[in-house]
C-alpha cells in the first residue's frame, strides 16, 4: 500500500509538472510572438511606410516648381511631409526601444538614425534650391533635382533596405517561436494525456487495493482525489488545444495578413513615389520605371506581365476571380491576403483593396501617356491631384482600402492573443498549483488512517 501511494504521488507530480511545463511554454511563446515579436514587425513596417511616403512628398514638391496655379496642393504636400517626418522620428524610437537586446536590430538601426538626419538635409536642400530657381511645373533646377537624387539613393540604397532588416530579423522570430510552440503543444497535449491517464490508473488501483483489503466501499478523500484529477487532465487539454487554436488564428490566420498588408501599404507608397520620382527626373525616367513595375508585381504579381499588358492581365484574372473568389491567379502580397480569407468582413475589404489597386495602375497609364504626349503639366496635376478621379486621390481610397483591410486581421491578431492571455494568466497557473496541492495532501489523507492500522 506503501508503495501504491508512493506511486500515486509521483504520477501525480509527474503529470502537474508535465502540464505545467507545456501550459507554461505556451504562455511564453504567445508572449513573444504577441508582445514581442509581432508588433515589432509592424512598428517597423510603419517605419518603411512612413519613409517611403515622405521621399513621395518631396518629389511631389520639385514637381510643383514655382508654377502658381500649385500653391494651395503645395501646402498640403508640406504638411503632409512634415506629418511623416513626425511619424517616422516616433516609429524609429519606438523600434530603437524594442530591439535593445538584439545586436543587428540595433546595428540596422543605427543606420537609420545615422542617415535619416542626412536624408532630411538633402530634401530640406533640394527644397531651398527649387525655391531660389523658380522653375517650371515639372522641370526642377539642375541643382535642386541633383540634391533629390542624393536623398532618395540615399532613402533606396540604405535607409529603406536597413529598416527591412529588422523586419524580417522579427518575422523569422515569429515564424520561429509558431514552429517550436505548435510543435510543442503537439507533443504536450499527448504528454498531459499519459501522466493524468497514468495517475487516474494508480489512484484507481490504490482505490480497488483499499476497497478489497479494508472492506471499505468508498475512501472519500481518494474519489475526490480522482474527480479532480479528471477535471484537471481535462481542463489542461483542453487549455492546451485552445493555446494551439489561438496561436494558429493569431499567426495564420491574422499576422500573415496583417504583415502582408503592411508591407503592400509600404510598397503602395514607395510606388506611388516611383511615379512622382519618374515625371521629376526624365533621365532617370527608364529606371523608375522599371521600378514602379517591380513593385507593382510585388503587390500583385503576374508572370511575364509588363506595363503595357499588365492591367489588361490584371482585370482578367480579377474578373475570374470575382466570379470565383476561390480562385486567385496572382501572387504578390495581395495575391497572399486573398488565399488567406478567415475574418468577418476580410473578403469585401480585401476585394476593395484590389478594384482601387486597378483603379490605380490605370491612373498610372494615363499620367504616362499624357507625359509621352508632351502634356507635362496635365500629367503633373493628374499625378498630384487630390480630387475625386485624379491618381493622388485614387492613390487614397487604395490606402485606406489598405489600413481598413489590416485593421480587420490587426484586431484579429490581438483578440486571439488576448484569449491566449486571459487562458494561460496568473490566476490559472495559481488554480492549477492549488489543485495539485489538494489532491497531494488528499491522497496522503485517504490512505493514512489505513496505514495507521499497522502501526
Amino acid at each position: 500500500m506503501r508503495g501504491l501511494t508512493g506511486l500515486c504521488l509521483g504520477a501525480l507530480i509527474v503529470a502537474g509538472t508535465v502540464t505545467a511545463g507545456v501550459l507554461g511554454g505556451a504562455r511564453d511563446g504567445t508572449d513573444v510572438i504577441g508582445h514581442q515579436a509581432a508588433p515589432q514587425v509592424v512598428r517597423s513596417a510603419d517605419l518603411y511606410f512612413a519613409l517611403n511616403d515622405m521621399d513621395a512628398q518631396a518629389a511631389n514638391l520639385l514637381l510643383f516648381g514655382a508654377d502658381p496655379d500649385y500653391t494651395a496642393l503645395r501646402k498640403e504636400t508640406l504638411d503632409s511631409y512634415e506629418q511623416r517626418r513626425a511619424q517616422a522620428d516616433t516609429d524609429l524610437q519606438r523600434v530603437t526601444e524594442a530591439v535593445a537586446g538584439d545586436q543587428g536590430g540595433q546595428r540596422a538601426v543605427q543606420t537609420v538614425i545615422g542617415e535619416l538626419g542626412r536624408y532630411e538635409a538633402l530634401v530640406a536642400r533640394a527644397q531651398l534650391l527649387e525655391d531660389q530657381a523658380h522653375a517650371p511645373a515639372g522641370r526642377p533646377s539642375a541643382d535642386a533635382l541633383a540634391a533629390y537624387r542624393q536623398a532618395t539613393d540615399l532613402l533606396r540604397q540604405h535607409l529603406l533596405p536597413a529598416v527591412d532588416d529588422v523586419t524580417k530579423a522579427n518575422t523569422a522570430v515569429v515564424e520561429r517561436n509558431y514552429t517550436d510552440q505548435r510543435d510543442a503543444l503537439a507533443g504536450g497535449w499527448w504528454w498531459i494525456l499519459l501522466t493524468g491517464l497514468l495517475a487516474l490508473a494508480g489512484l484507481g488501483l490504490l482505490q480497488r487495493l483499499l476497497a478489497v483489503r479494508f472492506r471499505r466501499l468508498v475512501n472519500v478523500p481518494l474519489a475526490v482525489t480522482t474527480v479532480l484529477t479528471a477535471v484537471g487532465l481535462a481542463t489542461a487539454l483542453t487549455l492546451a488545444s485552445r493555446a494551439d487554436h489561438h496561436l494558429v488564428v493569431a499567426k495564420s490566420n491574422s499576422f500573415d495578413s496583417v504583415i502582408a498588408l503592411s508591407r503592400a501599404r509600404a510598397v503602395a507608397y514607395d510606388l506611388n513615389a516611383d511615379e512622382s520620382r519618374y515625371l521629376t527626373d526624365p533621365a532617370r525616367a527608364a529606371a523608375y520605371e522599371q521600378s514602379f513595375l517591380d513593385k507593382t508585381q510585388s503587390l500583385a504579381r503576374i508572370d511575364g506581365a509588363t506595363l503595357a499588358t499588365y492591367n489588361d492581365r490584371l482585370a482578367a484574372l480579377a474578373d475570374k476571380h470575382r466570379a470565383d473568389t476561390g480562385q486567385v491567379g496572382f501572387g504578390g502580397y495581395l495575391g497572399d491576403e486573398l488565399r488567406n480569407i478567415t475574418f468577418a468582413g476580410e473578403q469585401d475589404a480585401a476585394e476593395r483593396v484590389l478594384a482601387a489597386f486597378q483603379q490605380y495602375q490605370r491612373d498610372d497609364r494615363k499620367i504616362r501617356e499624357l507625359n509621352a504626349q508632351g502634356k507635362l503639366k496635365e500629367a503633373v496635376t493628374f499625378n498630384t491631384g487630390l480630387n475625386p478621379g485624379q491618381s493622388n486621390a485614387d492613390f487614397g481610397v487604395l490606402s485606406a482600402a489598405l489600413e481598413d483591410n489590416q485593421a480587420i486581421n490587426q484586431g484579429a491578431f490581438e483578440g486571439a492573443v488576448a484569449d491566449g492571455d486571459d487562458d494561460l494568466d496568473t490566476t490559472t497557473a495559481g488554480l492549477g498549483a492549488a489543485v495539485s496541492a489538494v489532491v497531494l495532501a488528499l491522497t496522503a489523507l485517504g490512505v493514512r488512517p489505513r496505514l495507521r492500522e499497522f502501526a
